[in-house]
């Protein structure tokens, strides 16, 4: 569930993309599509929020135009405690429990 932060009231333009810059402010850029290749073209600063980013969240810009956080889906956290827990040695098969390798001696010339 997102919770809005800042209330913009930017009205959307089809074939843009919105987003938050590094400074926090709403900016928008022409979006690729097609293929072919990418115009380049400088952001446009839309409006200045100056919003601070807390770690774990991710910020948008919702259909209303405002500016808003939901935190982040992590599916590898339960994965990562089972990677810190020690290893244990693999269960050998019955197929290689009585059997001993054996040892070939060549001499190389």
């Amino acid at each position: 569930m997102a919770t809005k932060i800042a209330k913009t009231g930017i009205t959307r333009e089809r074939g843009w993309l919105y987003y938050l810059d590094k400074n926090g402010d709403v900016s928008r850029t022409k979006m690729a599509r097609g293929g072919g290749r990418a115009q380049k073209g400088k952001p446009q600063r839309i409006a200045k929020v100056g919003v601070k980013r807390e770690d774990g969240f991710l910020y948008f810009v919702d259909k209303d135009g405002d500016v808003a956080k939901a935190k982040m889906a992590r599916p590898g956290s339960r994965r990562a405690s089972a990677r810190r827990a020690p290893k244990r040695a693999p269960r050998r098969t019955t197929a290689t429990r009585g059997r001993a390798k054996a040892k070939t001696t060549r001499a190389r010339r």
